[in-house]
């Protein structure tokens, strides 16, 4: 953080710029500190998924409790075996489908892993996003916990400026990677049983998790939030 207590934005569009912007970053979450980054849906707030302190800053920032723990990133999509367990074939059609990209998996969650992530209920959602400076950053740091950039209550940021005015005194520095791809955000289903639920539609369609579906014979109950995307 600069010494007027705002976050320093690094604009990514100079390559030089980039490569100081990933190292600044990374080193900044292994000491615990918050990052704003460009993902394919929204810009996101990340900490170390595995630094409880971290974490519980990202809930503060955001005005949020533990009630609501924040989703994990992922680079790749092997990563997921490392952080679910109890993965239904069905998942894998998903991931095959749809990661990268804008899907968010609730799993249940390897009870090995020494994180806190709030009141998680033993599962996990987890997404690999389809930006390659996201994937990058991930590459470097591990797993990232990450929440759309806002303040509860308010619009997710797609811009660095509305990153900066809601979040730019409680985090270390914010990624600049121009206007993101939409305002909306990813679609999240819960793979924990048997059939998968809808939590969340967002860039995803119901018609399309349907269909990456169709060969293992089931479909996606709606549930009730089939149309909150906020």
């Amino acid at each position: 953080m600069s010494e007027s207590g705002i976050a320093k934005v690094y604009d990514v569009s100079a390559a030089e710029e980039r490569a100081a912007a990933i190292d600044a970053a990374a080193l900044a979450i292994q000491r615990g500190r918050l990052v704003v980054l460009p993902t394919d849906t929204v810009y996101g707030v990340a900490a170390d998924a595995f630094d409880p302190e971290a974490v519980t800053r990202l809930l503060d920032a955001k005005g949020r409790g533990r009630e609501m723990p924040p989703p994990v990133l992922v680079s790749t999509a092997t990563t997921l075996d490392a952080l679910a367990t109890q993965v239904p074939d069905y998942a894998r059609a998903l991931t095959d489908a749809f990661w990268p990209g804008p899907l968010t998996l609730v799993c249940h969650e390897q009870s090995s892993l020494r994180w806190d992530l709030g009141e998680t209920r033993g599962t996990v959602a987890v997404r690999m996003p389809d930006h390659e400076l996201a994937r990058e950053l991930l590459d470097r740091t591990g797993p990232l916990a990450v929440s759309s950039a806002n303040l509860t209550g308010r619009p997710a940021a797609t811009t660095a400026e509305e990153a900066v005015e809601m979040l730019g005194d409680t985090v270390a520095l914010i990624v600049d990677g121009g206007p993101s791809a939409g305002a909306v955000p990813s679609t999240i289903v819960d793979v924990t049983s048997d059939r998968p639920r809808l939590l969340r539609l967002g860039a995803i369609t119901l018609a399309q998790l349907d269909e990456a579906l169709a060969e293992h014979g089931v479909t996606v109950d709606p549930g009730e939030s089939a149309a909150d995307v906020e």
